[in-house]
């Protein structure tokens, strides 16, 4: 390919790193100005990042579809370790920009978010600005070694931000277990795409780490060679490189490192953990396991699935049954991100569409629900349920909002969380692009319905348990006497929830602001499984 250098995805990426060194540079006591060099960063990238989404070029998306091909805009190519065969390749397609806006909406309102910590702020800054780095890296590359690259870079800012500011009662435990998990998983998932790598060199001559190139020895049939035992290197190793990224996505039954994460994590660093950081599972297991193996995916997807249905109405019951508050969102996004999953596993337009409107949806619902815990939770020094009423009366904002993303994540009309779920639901209703008969799996019976119908179960579930916690939490009488000093939100605090209130509402109101781009994405991916 060319070499190109459009340089916006580049200075996005590089953005929050000079930042993070910029503040580090700052004297120990110099908190405020290291809050305002975060913000200005994050609010550069926002706009930078807004810029990227809407200068997207659908029609060329859609065109390059039509031929089978992934079309990445505003591309970054140059060569960086031409001995191995890799270079800076950074480009967004269908997908991945609005992956770049949640990240940087979420990164954002973080930082927003945290304006009230004081306990070594500087380097709290710092970690969460490099943490915003490694996850805008694997969202924007396009080789896959800086993909890795960078997927390792977000775990460890995530570690420090969880075992220095996080809940004291868990966050060792927490921290390790996250990480653990992740590196295991990534692990798992690299030597896969090592065996990619090498499997194309020898058959075209070509050693490369780049999406491209690894993409046309798909095409060539080089991944359908037999491997082991006569099975082909597509199917051997999907199951690896899917479930082992899905690890970050939470699919069961890896996923029990997540709630613990989230309950420990500071409140900014849950709202990226939650909202992006398990996206970026979801995404490389889409981009490396599905468009790179797809001969495996159509063989492996219809029993993943029923894992994907576990993770659905599994964390939507578990989230039901908790006492405290953040534990029932950690669950909440578990059962959630279960539904992304389940959307790629239909291997159709539709229902894929629908997956990668979940991740944004999700990404900004899910980043607002733990902004208003820890907004809750900084003033009444505890997240028991039964121990909290009347708070709509002290923080009737936070309510309001809460609100708000509790019906998007019910699946209500007019907000985000439906327009999301509908297309996955009918994705999985109508038969597949790749129908399960053939798959040699389950022969004849229709199980994808099935499916779609036990899964119902989970948006019965989530309604209960969202009415149930803003019932108890929001609602009723207010206790003066255990709560006498309740102040309320900044005005930091409320353009945060301002900003994600705004993009639930607006892709929930007018879907086609971000439906035909993730369609331009998932074509292609459908067009290679044969639908």
């Amino acid at each position: 390919m060319d070499r190109v250098f459009s340089g916006v995805l580049t200075g996005i990426l590089l953005l929050p790193v000079i930042g993070a060194v910029l503040i580090l540079l700052l004297k120990k006591e110099s908190k405020e100005q290291a809050r305002i060099i975060a913000a200005v960063i994050m609010g550069v990238c926002l706009l930078l990042s807004l810029g990227v989404f809407f200068g997207f070029d659908t029609d060329a998306a859609n065109a390059a579809a039509a031929n089978g091909q992934t079309y990445f805009a505003f591309e970054d190519n140059i060569p960086w370790i031409e001995s191995i065969g890799v270079s800076w390749h950074l480009g967004v397609d269908g997908i991945s920009a609005p992956m770049l806006l949640l990240t940087s909406i979420a990164g954002f309102a973080g930082v927003l978010i945290s304006w009230g910590i004081e306990d070594r702020t500087r380097e709290f800054m710092a970690f969460f600005l490099l943490l915003v780095a490694g996850v805008y890296g694997v969202f924007l590359a396009v080789d896959l070694f800086v993909l890795f690259f960078f997927y390792e870079l977000a775990i460890f800012p995530m570690y420090f931000l969880i075992v220095i500011w996080g809940w004291a009662q868990t966050r060792e435990y927490a921290a390790m277990k996250l990480t653990l998990y992740i590196l295991i998983g990534s692990i798992v998932a690299l030597v896969g795409v090592l065996v990619l790598y090498f499997k194309a060199g020898q058959a075209t001559g070509i050693y490369s780490f780049d999406f491209v190139d690894l993409q046309a020895a798909t095409k060539a049939g080089v991944f359908d060679t037999s491997f082991i035992g006569g099975a082909s290197v597509a199917k051997v190793w999907f199951p690896a490189i899917f479930i082992g990224f899905g690890v970050l996505a939470g699919v069961f039954p890896f996923h029990n490192w997540s709630p613990d994460g989230h309950v420990a994590a500071p409140t900014a660093v849950s709202m990226i953990h939650a909202g992006v950081l398990m996206k970026l599972g979801a995404f490389a297991a889409l981009r490396v396991g599905v468009e790179l193996l797809p001969e495996g995916a159509k063989v492996h997807l219809p029993w993943i699935i029923f894992l994907t249905l576990i993770n659905v109405v599994y964390g939507a019951f578990i989230a039901f049954r908790q006492r405290d508050f953040k534990y029932v969102i950690g669950f909440s996004s578990v059962s959630h991100m279960g539904l992304v999953s389940m959307g790629f596993a239909t291997m159709n337009v539709t229902g894929m569409t629908g997956a990668g409107l979940q991740m944004f949806s999700h990404g900004v619902m899910t980043a607002l629900f733990f902004a208003c815990v820890g907004m809750v939770y900084d003033r009444a020094h505890t997240r028991d349920i039964p121990s909290l009423s009347g708070f709509a009366q002290k923080l009737p904002l936070v309510a309001l909002a809460f609100m708000v993303g509790g019906f998007a994540s019910m699946g209500m009309p007019g907000l985000s969380g439906f327009i999301a779920e509908f297309p996955i639901f009918t994705g999985l209703w109508g038969r597949p692009a790749f129908t399960p008969d053939s798959s040699g799996w389950f022969g004849s019976f229709d199980y994808y319905g099935a499916i779609a119908i036990v899964a119902a179960l989970g948006i019965i579930v989530t309604a209960a348990y969202i009415l149930r916690v803003v019932g108890q939490v929001f609602f009723g009488p207010f206790d003066e006497e255990r709560y006498p000093h309740i102040t309320p939100i900044k005005v930091y605090d409320k353009i945060a929830l301002g900003l994600l209130v705004f993009w639930i509402i607006a892709i929930g109101v007018y879907p086609r602001l971000m439906q035909p781009m993730i369609e331009s994405g998932i074509k292609p991916i459908v067009s290679m499984l044969g639908g």
